[in-house]
């Protein structure tokens, strides 16, 4: 089964449970303008709604993940007198992106086919997987302008690479490529840039073959084991573990265990 959806800075399609969402502003490297965040912002919303989507990709058009913030949206703005409300701008625009995806009960898998600068990489980061092009690299170009890191890489990029290496990231702003990205732990997977699309589509088709709520729930509690203590850890298992047991996936995969035949999940 196949959807698609018409949007102006985004291409969305569905097919076989997998929700693609590419960044479709090339011409600009997929800078980040309003229309794009409150699309994308739909999308995402509308992904994480669909009984049809179990796993979603982002990706970008042409030949990068997304340069971040279109600065050229900011030319009339920056004139001497200007006091930006940055802050503000990323409730409206940045934070229901990332929290979208961090909240979503579905895996979600950035597939980087070029640079992700930015809040394009804060977009990378944001995503549960990552799989790079090996023309793919990560810049926290934000020092470069007078900024700090923002859209949740203060969070997500020390919890992938350590404090040392993200302190090392934000402050110097250089750029870190696919090999040493994957070196790091800041990717799952490197493959070369003709094979991108279909390897992304064979992890994102293998995830999506995987019972539904086992890996909502693997994602949940993956996600708050950061803040919970080993106690309170152990706690949300067994609460999530008596939900997962309770579905017909879980009955299924145990009865195929036996009989020793492929287990047919029906996501329920």
């Amino acid at each position: 089964m196949s959807t698609t959806t018409e949007f102006e800075t985004i291409s969305v399609s569905i097919i076989d449970g997998v929700c693609t969402i590419a960044l479709d502003r090339s011409d600009v490297l997929n800078a980040f303008n309003n229309a794009l965040t409150t699309e994308l912002q739909q999308a995402l919303k509308d992904a994480s709604k669909s009984k049809a989507v179990r796993v979603v990709v982002l990706t970008g058009t042409g030949r990068a993940f997304s340069s971040g913030q279109d600065l050229g949206d900011l030319k009339e703005k920056y004139i001497p007198g200007h006091e930006p409300h940055l802050g503000a701008d990323l409730k409206k625009r940045y934070d229901p992106i990332v929290k979208a995806i961090h909240n979503m009960e579905k895996p979600v898998i950035a597939s980087v086919n070029g640079v992700a600068a930015g809040a394009g990489c804060s977009l990378a980061l944001a995503c549960d997987m990552r799989i790079a092009s090996e023309h793919a690299s990560f810049i926290e170009v934000f020092v470069h302008v007078g900024l700090v890191p923002d859209s949740g890489s203060t969070w997500t990029l020390p919890r992938l690479v350590g404090f040392g290496r993200a302190m090392e990231m934000c402050c110097t702003g250089r750029p870190v490529k696919a090999e040493e990205a994957l070196a790091i732990g800041l990717v799952n997977q490197v493959v070369p840039h003709a094979e991108l699309e279909e390897a992304t589509k064979k992890l994102a088709r293998s995830l999506a073959s995987l019972p539904g709520k086992a890996v909502s729930l693997t994602k949940r509690l993956l996600n708050q084991s950061f803040e919970n203590n080993f106690a309170e850890q152990l706690a949300q298992e067994a609460y999530a573990q008596e939900t997962a047991g309770r579905t017909h996936d879980h009955f299924e995969g145990v009865v195929a265990f036996i009989e020793k035949r492929k287990p047919i999940f029906t996501h329920d």
